[in-house]
């Protein structure tokens, strides 16, 4: 049965060679949103704090919070990016991770060796990536360009590359970092009703997003982040420049 679950998780980040007293004289102006502490001599920076989190299967949560409150941060932990520093964190179900879908493009590498490669670091064995593979090419429209480096693409050639890359390989939960939209009108059109198509095929959906309107739309369960820390539960508020 797919599901997350973290009990009093909490994900710090030391810095070292760095006072603390210097260190947040040049944090204050960042826009991390977590706390600065002193531990064993070490200076951490606290990005989340006793976070509690029971999905299931069916549930949509979506995470709103200011920029830097931790949203991108409990995203990655979610993904297994990042070990929590304390706490029980389980996960089960496969992910596909929509945070930074350019991330992991080698750009020496042509768009095909991408797509075997983001195949094999995902789990998938050779010869599911190579019958997934024209899908996927012929979905990103650059034509004879999958066969040239990537360092050759533009950066909404690349974009798109990645997304048609991330959105072909289904998974238990997926994670998002806003709604995407990547190329022109035509392509936008097709990412769209990809994007539509995944989430309803994903068991578990975390999107974190600045806007109330598209979590109140995609989401069944709410937080808000504040430095970090959970701070409300509560479904959001449309204000009139939401609406």
């Amino acid at each position: 049965m797919t599901s997350l679950s973290l009990k009093n998780v909490s994900l710090g980040f030391p810095i070292y060679g760095a006072s603390a007293t210097s260190f947040k004289k040049t944090l204050a102006a960042s826009v991390t949103g977590g706390r600065v502490g002193k531990e064993t001599g070490v200076t951490v920076v606290q990005a989340l704090s006793d976070i509690d989190l029971e999905l299931k299967a069916g549930d949509r949560l979506g995470i709103l919070g200011h920029n830097g409150a931790g949203k991108s941060t409990l995203l990655r932990l979610l993904a297994g990016v990042y070990e929590p520093t304390s706490g029980e964190f389980a996960r089960i179900g496969s992910v596909a991770s929509l945070i930074d879908p350019s991330m992991g493009i080698e750009r020496d590498a042509s768009g095909v060796e991408n797509i075997m490669l983001r195949g094999l670091s995902m789990g998938l064995k050779r010869r599911q990536i190579e019958a997934m593979t024209p899908e996927i090419c012929e979905f990103s429209g650059l034509g004879e360009y999958v066969n040239m480096p990537v360092r050759t693409y533009s950066t909404g050639m690349v974009m798109r590359l990645a997304f048609a890359i991330c959105t072909s390989m289904t998974a238990d939960i997926l994670l998002m970092d806003e709604w995407l939209s990547v190329g022109d009108a035509d392509f936008q059109a097709k990412a769209e009703q990809r994007m539509t198509e995944m989430v309803a095929k994903s068991g578990i959906l975390v999107l974190a997003s600045h806007s109330p309107k598209l979590l109140l739309k995609e989401c069944n369960r709410f937080i808000r982040l504040e430095h970090g820390r959970v701070v409300s539960t509560e479904p959001p508020q449309l204000s009139a420049l939401d609406s």
